[in-house]
């Protein structure tokens, strides 16, 4: 059983085909209802199985992540991979109605608090596998190395909001958050990896600040396919089964951020992770 989010469109939807013609048994999220239908038909259309859900789900709110987990439970009561893919770039500074703001609600705090609601059904299938069969798979990006620190004050930038430097934290989150989690799952036999796609050539910078739209307009970009490719391999090949906590780029290890190493910084960011959820009245320790 696979959970993949941002399923309905891009590396999302190529992972999730991939998995369905392997075999896998899908349930994936997505945001517009349209692209859902079209993406669970086409995913569908190539599965062993036929067996493929998918969730509305828009997990730049916590609640709304928190109904996904529950959602997922009622459908399944084992999960082998979980792959937090959903997230993007903004072009301004939005806040949620949960009093977040958006893009890092979305790209950290939404998977966060996803990811943890589903541990129990992780585990659960972790107890009847070999050690490093149950994988989470975080899509993260080389926008992590691009800043020499993290504010630990400020998590979401809002004293001095920048679209870039937003989109910067949130995918230097997004390695962290597998770092720390590897950590706290390293007895329960299940690996995290962070996986940096490459520039894709999808949706994704439609999105963006017209200033990066037009820096990126003619950067050389991977396929759709190509861009999911290293996500597949670790979460199928005995590869993804050795190490955890790693850091991938085209199916091989990439240094990450050197913050990352960094034990207090893992510790002190995962605080202000359960922190900033607690802000949006729904608290809880992890």
């Amino acid at each position: 059983m696979a959970v993949v989010t941002g399923a309905s469109s891009g590396i999302g939807k190529e992972v999730s085909k991939a998995l369905a013609r392997q075999g896998w048994r899908v349930i994936g999220t997505g945001r517009d209802p349209a692209r859902m239908a079209a993406a669970k038909a086409e995913i569908a259309a190539l599965s062993v199985t036929g067996a493929v859900d998918m969730i509305h789900a828009d997990l730049s709110l916590i609640a709304a992540a928190r109904k996904t987990a529950r959602r997922i439970e009622e459908l399944t009561d084992r999960i082998d991979l979980l792959v937090n893919n959903a997230g993007g770039m903004a072009s301004e500074m939005v806040l949620t109605s949960e009093g977040l703001e958006a893009n890092f609600a979305g790209n950290h705090l939404g998977p966060f608090v996803l990811t943890n609601e589903l541990l129990p059904l992780l585990r659960s299938a972790a107890m009847e596998r070999e050690a490093g069969m149950v994988r989470i798979l975080n899509t993260a990006s080389d926008a992590s190395e691009m800043i020499p620190a993290i504010n630990l004050d400020d998590l979401q930038s809002l004293k001095r909001f920048d679209p870039g430097l937003a989109y910067c934290t949130g995918k230097l989150a997004n390695v962290l958050f597998t770092r720390a989690l590897a950590m706290r799952l390293r007895e329960d036999g299940i690996v995290v990896h962070a996986v940096h796609p490459g520039a894709v050539e999808s949706n994704f910078f439609s999105y963006a600040p017209q200033a990066t739209q037009e820096r990126t307009r003619d950067l050389a970009k991977a396929t759709e396919e190509e861009g999911a490719d290293t996500l597949v391999w670790l979460a199928t090949d005995d590869e993804g089964r050795q190490t955890s906590g790693g850091y991938w780029f085209r199916r091989a290890p990439r240094a990450p951020n050197p913050i990352v190493e960094d034990q207090s910084i893992l510790d002190r960011f995962w605080l202000e992770s359960e922190r900033l959820v607690e802000q949006a009245g729904l608290a809880q320790t992890y």
